[in-house]
């Protein structure tokens, strides 16, 4: 079982973990001597505390600084402790710490009290859904076991917790540096007539084994084979929940592509029939379909995953700089990382005053807020209270880790950022005395913006030419286009954002484009471009940009597609001149070049 031990710092909490190894004869053996001699040789009295500060960086500042694992077992169960940083400097990284937790030691000072990051404790374990809490109200020597102090704050704490909708089982008080309630009842507290730390840990509930959970796979990557004959397409990563056999039918989110697992594959060795939570493996499927890491495979017939552009969370803000809106950060969930936003901030909680504001425009550093995110792509995940780390993420900016949270819920993408920006740019948008018609009349033909498409790199240069081809055509036949292919696109409008990450890059290059064909297209003209390795959302995405006016998509190739609806397909074979003249009657089909102006 893993625990996790929380608590402001110099509260006492790797001591606690101290006291437990060493009275359980759970260290390894030399580890004392080593500790005692570092001790020596830093001038400093030995303490439990430096059983779990390993790193010598951290017995230096007397400050634990990560999320140390240590192990040990009683007649009940094996256990893992995960000591959780303390200072306020390194609470994100108790944010992985605490993550695999399903259950929490939370150590508070019986002299000291209730302190700030007492408070913000509580809410990281209430957020990250921990369920099973014990306050450890450790130093009662220093306060000569006095009952009344210990009654205090746990009437205060026990308020505090209830506002965040936690109920801690049980507060012990302890003397982690005398060994008093740690491992069995101390006489020097006879009023206390509760279990020791050890026996509250041996009577937590073993949480449901993830075996029984619906099956999640965060895809990692795809690796496909082409040497000796080998032509297996490999889908790899980490099952997170749920077990899966060879002839499962399987569906990936979110582009609810389906097949069905035809080997279950491991690295240098023979393959296995099943697989189940926590096994690193790769699946084969029966039919080759195309996807990207970061989507999340699932069995047909089970609980499916919500999948959406928006969503309601909780999230600590750890960021030196603070989250604001429309601001462009990194979402990773699972394996998965895309662009998002803050698109709206309902409740944002000062975490050591319990104070609550709801009219915020910032989530400053260390406050708890109720957001809602919206991605530049739909992501696929579990809300809080089913699949715990499916539910998890954490928000990245300028390569930092700058917060964490859990997802409450999916919400519908009907008002979107994006949505709501198409929507202010057509009421502002000027128009000029000449109209649309009349554009219509001098141009003998409407306006379009065309999009040719392939996911093959083979297919690549052959698209390019087509384009180019149909716009030539368009020309000589005295109609208004123009072809702007990737590579003046990529020198000209996207120069300024290369060298930002692959995320960013990708969102804004799809923007630019939508607005820059509005422009066209709001002059009249027929725009063709091609663009490789879009997905579905890329094209709608495009399509609302474009808005009011018209798209047309066309696949030469392998159609990676999965619900867009392609205007035209041009076979692999197809002769560059019938691929033209299949592209032209497109075009009359849908009365951009009009039969009477032919």
């Amino acid at each position: 079982m893993n625990i996790v031990v929380v608590g402001h710092v110099d509260h006492g909490k790797s001591t606690v973990i101290g006291r437990l190894l060493a009275d359980t004869d759970s260290l390894p053996k030399g580890k004392l001597d080593m500790v005692k001699a570092i001790c020596v040789k830093n001038a400093k009295p030995f303490e439990y505390a430096f059983l779990l500060d390993a790193l010598k960086d951290e017995q230096t500042q007397g400050i634990t600084i990560d999320s140390a694992r240590c192990f040990f077992k009683t007649a009940q169960r094996d256990y893992i402790i995960i000591d959780a940083p303390g200072h306020i400097e390194f609470l994100k990284n108790m944010v992985t710490g605490a993550s695999h937790a399903e259950g929490a030691l939370l150590v508070i000072d019986a002299k000291e009290g209730i302190q700030e990051n007492s408070k913000r404790h509580g809410h990281m374990l209430a957020m990250l859904g921990v369920k099973q809490v014990v306050v450890l109200v450790n130093k009662i020597d220093l306060v000569n076991y006095d009952e009344n102090i210990f009654s205090s704050i746990e009437r205060d704490y026990s308020n505090f917790l209830k506002g965040l909708q936690v109920v801690p089982l049980r507060f012990i008080p302890i003397s982690a540096f005398y060994g008093d309630n740690i491992i069995s009842k101390s006489k020097n507290t006879a009023w206390y007539e509760g279990p020791s730390v050890l026996e509250q840990l041996d009577g937590f509930s073993k949480q449901k084994g993830k075996d029984a959970l619906s099956f999640r796979f965060p895809v990692q990557d795809i690796y496909k084979f082409t040497g000796e004959g080998d032509d297996r397409r490999i889908f790899a990563g980490t099952i997170e929940s749920g077990k899966i056999k060879a002839g499962d039918k399987v569906i990936f989110f979110p582009s609810f592509k389906e097949s069905v697992i035809k080997s279950i594959e491991e690295f240098n060795a023979p393959a296995r029939s099943d697989a189940r939570a926590g096994a690193a493996v790769g699946f084969t499927l029966t039919t080759q379909i195309y996807i990207k890491p970061g989507e999340v495979m699932a069995k047909l017939g089970e609980k499916k995953p919500e999948t959406a552009r928006r969503f309601k969370a909780n999230i600590f803000w750890v960021g030196r700089a603070p989250l604001i809106k429309n601001r462009t950060y990194k979402l990773k969930t699972g394996t998965n990382k895309v662009s998002v936003k803050l698109a709206e901030i309902k409740t944002v909680l000062d975490s050591s005053l319990l104070t609550a504001f709801q009219n915020k425009t910032q989530v400053d550093r260390h406050d708890v807020a109720e957001c809602i995110f919206e991605t530049a792509h739909p992501v696929s995940f579990d809300v809080v209270g089913t699949i715990e780390t499916m539910a998890r993420f954490v928000i990245v900016d300028n390569y930092e880790i700058s917060g964490g949270g859990i997802i409450l819920s999916a919400l519908s993408d009907e008002e979107t950022i994006l949505n709501e920006h198409i929507a202010k740019r057509e009421i502002l948008w000027e128009r000029g005395f000449v109209l649309d018609i009349d554009r219509v009349r001098e141009y003998r033909h409407r306006s379009k913006f065309i999009v040719f498409t392939s996911s093959g790199k083979l297919d690549e240069n052959r698209v390019t030419q087509i384009a180019k081809a149909v716009e030539k055509k368009l020309f000589d036949d005295k109609f208004k286009t123009y072809y702007l292919g990737l590579p003046s696109i990529s020198s000209g409008m996207y120069s300024d954002i290369i060298g930002s990450s692959r995320y960013e890059e990708r969102e804004e290059e799809i923007r630019r484009l939508g607005e820059l064909a509005r422009i066209l297209t709001g002059a009249g003209l027929i725009f063709i471009t091609v663009l490789f390795d879009v997905d579905d959302y890329d094209v709608e995405k495009l399509k609302l940009l474009n808005a009011p006016n018209e798209i047309l998509v066309i696949n030469a190739g392998e159609n990676n597609f999965n619900k867009f609806k392609i205007d035209l397909e041009i076979p692999q074979d197809e002769e560059l001149e019938q691929a033209v003249s299949s592209v032209y009657s497109l075009l009359e089909k849908h009365e951009v070049i009009l039969e009477y102006y032919l």
